[in-house]
């Protein structure tokens, strides 16, 4: 892979634009991901925050669920921020009777933890990797109730919730980087999606 990496972000529903926004304040060359051929062609993928069941509804009905569940068996490096979180986990609680996700990350993760959204908030958290305060904004967001072997925790919420994790080349927060966190969180995985190329 070139140090210059193609990432998509899955553009069915949710921050599509922000994230595109932030990946291009990295000089990193971003694509909206709505059809198989453009899935086929990134280098990564970020899963955008918006409604887990809309998305997963989605991504059936435009035939990407089972491409993108292999796709992330074989390493494809993914961030997924809040929906996204959801869809990564392999395991949901609170979820509808017909909700899947893609899974790869050993989790078990609540849907809208934080409660609804007239309890969004915006906090500052420490940012683990680079070990200084971020801050994070959480909009009808989930948090991680148990993890599996291998998972590393990249933040927690003030009250000492996992908020952010890492497990191979997969990243998932519950909050939203491309709003309030700055470049960092993009910054990182951009970093791990150039590592995973080499």
């Amino acid at each position: 892979m070139t140090t210059r990496p193609v990432v998509g972000v899955l553009a069915l529903q949710g921050d599509v634009r922000e994230h595109l926004d932030a990946l291009r304040g990295l000089g990193v060359d971003g694509v909206t991901v709505r059809r198989l051929a453009e899935l086929e062609s990134v280098d990564a993928l970020i899963l955008p925050g918006g409604e887990s069941t809309t998305i997963d509804k989605l991504l059936r009905a435009f035939g990407l669920f089972e491409p993108l569940r292999a796709r992330i068996r074989e390493g494809l490096p993914v961030l997924g921020t809040c929906a996204g979180m959801i869809l990564l986990a392999d395991t949901i609680l609170g979820g509808t009777s017909d909700q899947q996700v893609l899974g790869g990350i050993p989790v078990t993760v609540r849907r809208n933890a934080f409660g609804r959204q007239v309890d969004s908030s915006e906090v500052t958290l420490l940012w683990l990797p680079d070990g200084k305060p971020m801050n994070a904004t959480f909009i009808r967001a989930p948090w991680v109730e148990s993890m599996g072997e291998g998972v590393e925790v990249l933040a927690t919420s003030p009250g000492g919730r996992v908020v952010a994790v890492k497990h191979g080349n997969l990243v998932a927060t519950a909050f939203h980087p491309e709003i309030s966190a700055g470049s960092r969180v993009h910054r990182y995985f951009v970093d791990l999606v150039r590592h995973a190329g080499h």
